[in-house]
């Protein structure tokens, strides 16, 4: 290897995407990705598990969510406290829709890294509705406000990573918010 560069972690997360979209999940292994990277496979193991988790690892969108939803301040509706927590973690997608989307072929050309992404999204959603608690809002309230919050999230990343689309995430988040509440105050109909 080479001299030491920096960001090695995002450097081993391009190269896997990269090799992933070309070769497939299955066919690349951990040492064509740190080889692609310019790294060994030492250094791989060091920020990152399993193959998969290159894919997911971080804390990022959990930490966004949850600071900005348990970081409101007090008295704001549970709804108002769901487009809090859409609304930063968006922020975490800005300039990066191609990797987004490139990111997201991939994953559905392999049903492991399908179930690897539910759980990350049962995670979210677990994490939504302990800090939501944790703000007085009762049980079964926290428990499908967070569930309701993680559809809203799944959805709308799929429509802002949908070709056409070229808003930011954040009014695409809201618009699925408004229109989930829209049919709700309609009970359901169109």
């Amino acid at each position: 290897m080479g001299r030491w560069e920096p960001n090695a972690r995002g450097r081993l997360a391009e190269a896997a995407l990269d090799l992933y979209s070309e070769r497939g999940f299955e066919q690349t292994t951990v040492a064509e990705i740190a080889r692609r990277a310019g790294l060994t496979e030492r250094t791989y193991f060091r920020h990152y598990a399993d193959k998969r988790e290159v894919l997911f690892g971080g804390s990022e969108l959990h930490d966004l969510l949850v600071e900005a939803v348990a970081g409101a301040p007090e008295g704001i509706a549970t709804l108002d406290l769901l487009s809090l927590g859409l609304e930063a973690m968006s922020t975490m997608f800005d300039d990066r829709r191609a990797y987004a989307r490139k990111r997201q072929s991939v994953i559905v050309a392999n049903t492991e890294l399908q179930e690897r992404e539910l759980i990350k999204l049962a995670s979210l959603s677990a994490a939504l509705a302990e800090t939501l608690r944790g703000r007085g809002v009762p049980e079964r309230s926290a428990s499908l406000s967070a569930e309701t919050g993680i559809a809203v999230f799944k959805v709308g990343f799929e429509r802002w990573i949908a070709d056409g689309e070229d808003r930011a995430m954040a009014p695409v988040m809201r618009e699925v918010l408004d229109e989930l509440t829209g049919l709700a105050a309609r009970g359901g109909g169109a």
